[in-house]
């Protein structure tokens, strides 16, 4: 039995995260649970920390201090192998970030050759795999340059998705995006949702947060102001905050 078989405990902890930059505190003291199987939407205005939240679980940014774990493994530790966890742990981003250079199987296959160590046979067979569970397999051989932004993005979750990661973190994946191409890459979100992906999803759509959300949190000013079930957060929330933000955006 592996590690990951053997593990039942929750999928990501956060205790008391503080970070700062120069002398701007942008988290003051959050704590996250993110149990197996579940999806939690993080929800918030703009500059409420929510990705640079996102971006210290997967340690693109060294908290100040305080305690993050990954399936048991505290990632906040200096002595962690940092690249061994970002493995584990898939990230799409607001930008897409595939290489223009790369085809779309290329851009799927280089970080499983490079990082996994498969072959190429295998690589390819995983990278088609998943294009074909994005809806884009008929465009393997295209450049990112020839695609529509909700095509790129659907490409970068599929490349994430390539890499077996344990878990997904979504960064306001359609904030980049027309309003007509959002509905393709949250179609797929939620089919990730109905197998039972772990996510952890900063996100603007509420209707999503609503569909999907085994949690939503809400922050504000770089704390969690609330928390709970998505029908209960969303239509009836305790905080003042909470309804204000709400009021707006709904």
């Amino acid at each position: 039995m592996t590690v990951r078989e053997a593990y039942r405990g929750p999928a990501i902890e956060v205790q008391d995260l503080h970070k700062s930059f120069a002398d701007v505190e942008v988290l003051g003291g959050i704590d996250l649970r993110v149990d197996q199987g579940s999806v939690v939407c993080v929800i918030g205005p703009s500059g409420s920390g929510k990705s640079t939240l996102l971006r210290c679980v997967n340690l693109l940014e060294r908290p100040t201090s305080g305690r993050i774990l990954v399936e048991g493994l505290e990632v906040t530790d200096p002595a962690t192998d940092v690249a061994a966890v970002r493995a584990r742990v898939g990230m799409v981003f607001q930008q897409f970030n595939l290489f223009p250079h790369l085809s779309v199987l290329e851009n799927l296959t280089v970080a499983q050759q490079r990082v996994k160590h498969r072959d190429r046979d295998t690589a390819v067979a995983v990278a088609r795999a998943q294009l074909d569970k994005v809806g884009l397999l008929a465009r393997v051989d295209a450049a990112p340059a020839q695609l529509s932004g909700g095509e790129q993005q659907r490409v970068a979750i599929a490349r994430a998705l390539a890499m077996d990661p344990d878990m997904m973190l979504f960064d306001e994946p359609t904030s980049a995006l027309d309003p007509e191409l959002v509905g393709d890459v949250l179609a797929v979100m939620r089919d990730l949702a109905t197998a039972g992906t772990t996510m952890l999803v900063v996100t603007h759509e509420i209707g999503f947060a609503r569909e999907v959300a085994t949690k939503v949190v809400f922050m504000d000013g770089g704390v969690v102001v609330e928390e709970g079930a998505a029908s209960d957060v969303l239509s009836n929330p305790r905080n003042v905050r909470t309804q204000a933000f709400l009021s707006k955006v709904l």
